[in-house]
């Protein structure tokens, strides 16, 4: 018995000890996600994407989200969002077979504002939003987001977008996270791009490269028995 229970400690003190020094860090992850922008109405439009994220490129799932929301235009510069998430989250770089932890599931709503401005050809995007998270079994949190992006066209149908989006808690710890991001995009035409970029993705004390490529999409609801999408 007593071999047995020393050994259950020594297997149980190894799993927290990789999980400690495993933690993706050295890997390039990927992220896969898909957004789109559907105009039901002069002033309204429904948002929904879906994002799924990797540890490492292609493999080793890291998280699912889909995420809704109905914008409301006040302006052409201007749009306020109410919106909801759903996330599932695997908290570990190792496979839940080895370290015994499974995935979690979060719900979000959220509050946005967006204001956008141009200065010659540089266009700038500036979100602000508010999180509330369900973490499941966990805890419920809150959270401030701002969202700065800036795109340069190099012509009609090549571009270049940077931004960069700072997490706050409204918690202890104050600090979230930091997300610097740079692409270069393709216009298909007018409601359809893809981008393909680099995002470094900062958290206290750890800091994690991921591989993006992202396909936006609009499509206007309004027209019937016409494409949606040219």
């Amino acid at each position: 018995m007593m071999k047995k229970i020393t050994l259950l400690i020594s297997v149980f003190l190894m799993t927290i000890t990789i999980s400690a020094q495993e933690t993706g860090e050295d890997k390039w992850g990927s992220w896969a996600m898909i957004f789109t922008n559907n105009r039901i109405s002069d002033k309204l439009s429904i948002h929904a994407e879906a994002q799924y994220r990797n540890y490492e490129f292609g493999n080793n799932f890291n998280q699912l989200l889909l995420r809704t929301a109905l914008n409301y235009d006040i302006s052409e510069n201007a749009m306020i969002s109410f919106g909801y998430g759903n996330i599932t989250t695997d908290p570990t770089f190792i496979d839940e077979d080895i370290d015994g932890i499974g995935n979690f599931n979060e719900h979000r709503i959220y509050q946005q504002l967006v204001l956008r401005n141009s200065v010659g050809k540089l266009k700038f995007s500036h979100r602000y939003r508010l999180e509330q998270r369900f973490i499941e079994d966990l805890d419920t949190q809150h959270r401030a987001r701002y969202f700065l992006r800036v795109t340069y066209p190099l012509n009609e149908k090549w571009f270049l977008t940077a931004y960069d989006e700072v997490f706050i808690n409204l918690q202890e710890p104050l600090f979230g996270q930091n997300r610097l991001y740079g692409a270069v995009g393709y216009n298909v035409n007018a409601n359809i791009n893809f981008q393909v970029g680099y995002l470094k993705n900062h958290f206290t004390g750890a800091n994690f490269d991921r591989f993006q490529a992202a396909l936006f999409i609009k499509t206007d609801l309004r027209k019937k028995g016409r494409d949606d999408v040219n």
